[in-house]
């Protein structure tokens, strides 16, 4: 197949792209490279995949050095005209956009940035799998659309109706819209509601990252809601492994949905949601126990009540996830810790 993944100079986009060529997969990765976090590991995740630095120039493509079928281009998803002349030129198997602005404390800052990035650049992705007739859009949403539900696990046809983030909103925003468009134009989207990722190249602003540069280097760690939290930490590996399942699972109607009890997790059109978690939520003091072990000292603590737009818990039912892609994510959360922390360990010296 040939398959376009959007955000690949990212964490989750990153190990995509990897795997797709690894199975043989033509790949045409874009980023906008933003400094929404240190952009030198986004550039050390693309070397990975043989796209030097130096090479990058916004609109240029860049072919990989290391794989024959990627190719790479610095493009921001707003850029409307720009991504519908690569989408009309290339004529993509799947789209997997994986580009957003992410971070939920940041969106209390910067509202305006996930607006553009996710409502205005997924609609711009929309519009091009509509006019370029893309086979099958799966896209990123989020555990965090659960918002204030509090009937745990998390299913899919649960209700989202009350998010605490904008970023959670804007999520639940993707999923809407996707609808329309699979409902009007009869495009099949998947959305996948990615549940705390973690993992070797993970996202520097997220607590496995911060902790461990802080218990390695003895400063404080940050404990919100002083440690009273629960978060269904998984694996990169898993949430990889349930992606690649999910790009060639392509959704058709649902012949069994019907509008007098409408199911929010499909549909009468080619639409789908899954969940993609471990299904096994570890108490956040737990978390930071693995942690310590992994590192080998005890963490300085710092207590603080809990942060807004935060949640007390995730937990994901993935019942639907293991009944249609017959897989299930189970990286032992011990196993996990210790190789992010020999990533960590490696890779910051």
């Amino acid at each position: 197949m040939k398959i376009l993944v959007t955000g690949t100079a990212g964490f989750i986009g990153f190990y995509l792209a990897k795997r797709l060529l690894e199975d043989d997969h033509e790949v045409v990765g874009l980023d906008n490279i933003n400094a929404y976090y240190d952009v030198r590991l986004k550039y050390g995740r693309l070397r990975e995949t043989g796209i030097e630095e130096s090479a990058v120039e916004y609109g240029k493509e860049v072919r990989s050095g290391k794989y024959p079928g990627y190719r790479f281009v610095k493009l921001d998803l707003t850029d409307g005209e720009r991504l519908d002349a690569l989408l009309g030129r290339e004529r993509f198997d799947a789209v997997v956009n994986l580009a957003a602005q992410a971070g939920v404390r940041y969106s209390l800052e910067n509202p305006r940035a996930y607006v553009d990035s996710n409502i205005v650049g997924f609609l711009n992705v929309l519009e091009g799998c509509r006019h370029h007739g893309v086979g099958h859009l799966v896209y990123a949403s989020s555990s965090s659309v659960y918002g204030l539900n509090a009937n745990v696990p998390f299913k899919e046809d649960s209700s989202i109706a009350h998010p605490v983030s904008l970023y959670a909103a804007t999520k639940k925003g993707n999923e809407l819209m996707a609808h329309v468009y699979s409902h009007l134009f009869g495009i099949p989207t998947t959305g996948l509601r990615f549940f705390t990722v973690y993992g070797p190249w993970g996202r520097p602003d997220m607590s496995p990252h911060l902790f461990t540069g802080a218990i390695l280097e003895g400063r404080p760690i940050k404990v919100f809601n002083h440690g009273d939290m629960l978060r269904d930490f998984t694996y990169i590996d898993d949430i990889i492994e349930g992606v690649v399942r999910v790009i060639h699972h392509v959704p058709e109607p649902d012949g069994t949905w019907r509008a007098e009890e409408p199911n929010p997790a499909s549909s009468c059109a080619p639409y789908r949601v899954y969940n993609i978690g471990n299904s096994s939520p570890v108490r956040l003091m737990d978390f930071i126990e693995a942690l310590e072990r992994a590192c080998g000292r005890e963490a300085v603590k710092e207590y603080l009540p809990m942060q807004p737009g935060d949640v007390y818990q995730t937990n994901a039912d993935v019942t639907r996830l293991e009944r249609d892609m017959g897989y299930k994510p189970g990286m032992p959360l011990e196993e996990g810790v210790r190789r992010f922390v020999e990533w960590y360990k490696g890779y910051y010296k």
